[in-house]
């Protein structure tokens, strides 16, 4: 439970007790406990041995992973934090420049604190600010500890007792005869309940009579309706529409029965079935019966975007069973959600990583769809985990059966499959016999040198695209990169607007005219000319996926080209209306960032167009190979899923490499192979671990003494298995220096227990030296 704590003369906290111990330990100073907040425990004894072992495991505080799991309403304090006013109307031309990126980053957070202003403003002094923000209306400003999650409430109308007899209600029908709008509010409430006494929400009620609240007033009045405010739930409960009444095929009964001896035995079973191989059928087979023993399932999905088609087929069957949980979601709704949860009352639960801090009460079964996808893992704030991985371990501490899906597992999983780890189920054929998509590559290199390539689209893509839009079918379109355009330059002298707090070039967002960058949100004008040299000869180059779609919707202006991006998905609700629209064919060509790539499934898309997979493949990661095979076989999956055959157009400058022919030929175990080689050979995951420690500090010197003067104790304790310290590829970002050093270790638990043993007594010396108390030190397990 939560208890309320003070500390120091004002402040007082909220806690979250983990241990009562059978008396006071004489060697720690003790704070009074004020307040019991919870009359319900929050969390079982298990969820919190979960939070120890991800502290171990990760390297971070408990108290990080309890600000990660739990709902900010949950998390009280009477830290002085500013938040944006309700009644704020968003009007920003009043403000000047500092005040607009405080409120424009309170329209992105619910809430900052004094010091998260002042690494905004990049400025100490920020008083004068906030207190012209509070005279604005545009801020509010709280300091005690209060409650934040409030029941959602609405008002309710029901017939008043005299008339609950059948001979008043005639009656009353005849005495409205003359009122005729008071009547249509009489007949409204009629027809959302046959029984008189029952309460019915106000608004439902006046909207269909199209009343206004005089009328109400008026029959309120005469003493014909009680009016009442109840709690409602925010989240709205749908009723199942549907069975699971399909007949798995003879590949599907064979994979299900090869999953339940796997999980007889006690093992993670890795599903490997190739894009439209049915494998969701399978899932909800599985969840179904998990529901028919009267235990709960999560379902774990990378992205948000792919929520909401999951989302629909889930409570088609099971109805308000199904809960979902992201970070859409504001904090009211996620205390709602958990409690839900806590109580039993949602049995399946669909999310992204966050979902794993959930209470489950009775867990039986754990669904990790497109296994593989790096949004997995958490990059900042720490705790800096990967989601199906510890969930794995979540699994295992509650007995629940796991199930990892992809059709291009990672290659840890197929690697711990293949030595017999995990139990391997694979479905090689997709559903209903339809053929795998045609994949062929353009070079565009040759296609420039011949002067054809007219835009970013070749020849063979642009027609592909008009027969595919002449035979009504719609289109995918891949570019990894969102924006307008990657960055400005000048024609003369080659300069390029830079970000003022970052080591990165602005990137030119065209629907809202501004440079912005992508690391810390800095914005500015499009500039006139040159700063350099005062040339107005200033052009943008290269295209992202703003750029694509209105170079689409120009070349083929009887259709629409809509976009899936961080931009236009920004919204709640968003990313789940472009899907509707693109379902619905309100949209005949989605150009989409990795967000189109993630086991989307839509029956009318023939044709897939990757704009430049060698921006992919050419990333500088280890891991960049594997990602961009992933990423394309997953692309190419979204055509042809039903009758027809689809086609799959991948544009590069280079066809000949080897990551492109095996994925020409689909071929999953060839390119595992092929990279098991390279990883063992350099000591590369799966065989080693790795741990990263990212140094930060404004002061670039200091960062580079902090740097090497750690690396130089580490290799007291652990020798040649110390890399670095080197410059990141990014390496200046929010006005702080960045250096890297990277241990590669082996797998025995004894060796990685004495590796982080030693990175924190180190990293304690290193804090305990006056020249480097503000250098700040993340670390990072299993990062990439």
């Amino acid at each position: 439970m939560r208890v309320e704590v003070q500390f120091g003369p004002k402040r007082v906290y909220s806690a979250l007790v983990k241990e009562i111990l059978p008396e006071l330990p004489g060697s720690k100073a003790t704070k009074e406990i004020l307040n019991v907040l919870d009359e319900q425990p929050l969390l079982s004894k298990q969820h919190l041995e979960f939070w120890a072992w991800m502290s171990d495991y990760y390297m971070c505080l408990e108290g990080e992973i309890m600000i990660a799991a739990l709902p900010t309403a949950f998390r009280l304090s009477s830290e002085t934090k500013i938040l944006l006013n309700p009644s704020f109307n968003h009007d920003y031309s009043l403000l000047d420049d500092q005040e607009y990126l405080v409120a424009e980053a309170l329209s992105i957070q619910e809430e900052l604190s004094i010091e998260a202003v002042q690494d905004i403003l990049q400025t100490k002094n920020v008083r004068r600010i906030i207190r012209s923000l509070l005279q604005k209306q545009v801020l509010l400003v709280k300091e005690e500890l209060v409650g934040r999650y409030k029941p959602k409430t609405a008002s309710f109308i029901q017939l008043a007792d005299a008339y609950l007899p059948e001979e008043q209600q005639r009656t009353l029908f005849d005495q409205l005869n003359k009122a005729p709008k008071q009547l249509a509010v009489l007949l409204s409430y009629y027809h959302f309940t046959r029984n008189p006494g029952e309460a019915v929400e106000k608004s439902k009620v006046m909207k269909k009579a199209e009343a206004t609240s005089a009328i109400f007033s008026a029959l309120a009045k005469k003493g014909i309706f009680v009016e009442s405010k109840q709690v409602v739930d925010r989240i709205k409960q749908e009723q199942a529409e549907d069975t699971i009444d399909y007949e798995l095929t003879e590949l599907q009964e064979s994979a299900l029965a090869k999953i339940e001896a796997f999980h007889q035995e006690g093992k993670i079973v890795l599903l490997h079935g190739v894009t439209s191989s049915g494998k969701t059928q399978l899932y909800m087979k599985m969840i179904a019966q998990q529901m028919a023993e009267g235990k709960q399932v999560l379902y774990l999905l990378p992205e948000i975007a792919l929520t909401a088609q999951m989302i629909g087929r889930l409570k088609k069957v099971f109805g308000g069973e199904v809960g979902v949980y992201h970070s859409r979601f504001n904090s009211q709704e996620r205390v709602e959600i958990w409690h839900k949860i806590r109580l039993g009352e949602y049995k399946i639960v669909i999310g992204a990583r966050s979902a794993i801090f959930l209470p489950f009460q009775d867990l039986g079964l754990v669904i990790v769809d497109e296994e593989h996808d790096p949004s997995y893992k958490q990059q900042d704030p720490s705790p800096r985990y990967n989601g199906r991985d510890a969930v794995i371990y979540l699994a295992h501490h509650l007995k629940a059966k796991i199930v990892l899906g992809s059709a291009t597992p990672s290659f840890e999983s197929y690697q711990n499959a293949v030595k017999g780890k995990y139990g391997l189920v694979e479905m090689m054929e997709r559903y209903g016999g339809v053929l795998p998509p045609e994949i062929i590559t353009v070079n565009i290199r040759e296609e420039r040198k011949k002067k054809k390539m007219k835009t970013m689209f070749s020849p063979a893509l642009t027609e592909a695209i008009q027969a595919a839009l002449d035979e009504k079918e719609q289109v995918i379109i891949f570019q990894n990169r969102r924006g307008y355009a990657p960055y400005m330059v000048c024609e003369v002298c080659s300069w390029v607007p830079q970000c003022i707090q970052c080591d990165v070039s602005l990137t030119y967002h065209k629907y809202i005219n501004e440079l912005k960058c992508h690391y810390c949100g800095y914005r500015q004008r499009l500039p006139s000319q040159c700063k350099e040299c005062a040339s107005e000869e200033v052009n943008v180059q290269g295209y992202g996926t703003e750029k694509i779609q209105e170079e689409l919707n120009s070349l083929f202006p009887d259709h629409h080209a809509g976009r899936l991006d961080l931009e236009t998905a920004r919204g709640k609700n968003k990313h789940a209306e472009i899907i509707e629209r693109f379902e619905s064919q309100k949209i005949d060509i989605l150009v989409g960032t990795q967000m189109v790539t993630k086991g989307l499934d839509f029956d009318n898309v023939s044709l897939v167009g990757i704009v430049n997979a060698d921006m992919t493949i050419n990333y500088p990661d280890f891991r960049a190979g594997e990602r961009a095979f992933q990423l394309l076989l997953q692309v190419s999956g979204r055509a042809g899923r039903r009758k027809k055959r689809g086609k799959v157009l991948i544009q590069t400058a280079d066809p000949s490499q080897a990551v492109l022919d095996l994925v020409l030929k689909g071929d999953y175990n060839g390119y595992f192979q092929l990279e098991m080689w390279e990883r063992q050979r350099f000591q590369y995951p799966p065989f080693n671990r790795i741990i990263r420690l990212t140094l930060k500090d404004k002061n670039k010197h200091k960062i580079n003494d902090a740097a090497f003067k750690l690396k130089e104790v580490l290799m007291d304790d652990l020798g040649p298995r110390v890399l670095g310290p080197v410059v990141p590829s990014v390496s200046w970002v929010r006005n702080y220096y960045l250096r890297e050093i990277v241990l590669k270790l082996g797998k025995s638990a004894k060796e990685i227990q004495l590796v982080k043993a030693s990175i924190r007594a180190n990293y304690r010396k290193l804090k305990g030296d006056a020249r480097f108390k503000s250098v700040i030190v993340q670390l990072d397990v299993d990062p990439y």
